[in-house]
């Protein structure tokens, strides 16, 4: 077993080919946080990851004596550590929007993509493909009224959506280019961003 010990500054023990993962490290390249990552094998993590996560799963995200393996508290602590840029709305109403967006994203998409890469069974597998194309497909004209995801800012929710998007190929989901259109060019967008060209492992950069 691998084995690391607890750093002096940041550290993120991060997948490589996960989504989570990716939308972590996309909030620390937006935030241009001074951060060590540490790439690790899920299927032979370090013995004392344990230790900083009662789970012992990945993405795990410590900060000197505070250890996250939430994503999305993550996210949130990522952005009240480095305030600019924010990826949080500044007033309460736009702030709690944001969040229940990030819940539905989690919901609605995590779970099918979740599906998609690890069920074993076919039937489920493709029964979760085809609602996720669906989905898209029917939430696609959204995607022309703002630049990001229902704002003219990028925010967390973009930061979760953009490692989803960049799966789809290894997804074999393929979006009708007509009707997402809006949705094909946010996609570019997203995909432009330096930060998420810096976020990119080697593992993702080869999914496209």
């Amino acid at each position: 077993m691998a084995v690391v010990s607890k750093r002096a500054g940041m550290t993120f023990y991060s997948d490589a080919n996960d989504h989570y993962s990716h939308r972590v490290r996309i909030v620390l390249a937006e935030k241009e946080a001074a951060v060590d990552i540490v790439s690790v094998n899920p299927h032979n993590k370090p013995e004392d990851l344990a230790d900083l996560n009662p789970y012992n799963t990945l993405p795990t995200l410590v900060d000197r004596e505070l250890s996250l393996f939430e994503t999305k508290v993550m996210m949130e602590y990522l952005d009240e550590r480095f305030p600019h840029p924010p990826l949080l709305p500044a007033y309460p109403v736009a702030r709690a929007q944001t969040r229940q967006y990030a819940h539905r994203v989690e919901r609605d998409w995590c779970v099918l993509v979740d599906t998609i890469f690890h069920d074993k069974n076919a039937e489920k597998v493709a029964n979760a493909r085809k609602s996720l194309r669906e989905s898209l497909i029917s939430i696609a004209p959204i995607f022309s009224d703002k630049p990001y995801f229902m704002s003219d800012e990028f925010s967390i929710v973009d930061a979760m959506l953009a490692p989803i998007l960049w799966r789809l190929p290894m997804m074999a989901i393929e979006l009708p280019e007509k009707p997402c259109k809006p949705l094909l060019n946010y996609m570019s967008r997203l995909f432009a961003r330096e930060a998420f060209i810096q976020s990119l492992s080697n593992a993702e950069k080869n999914m496209r």
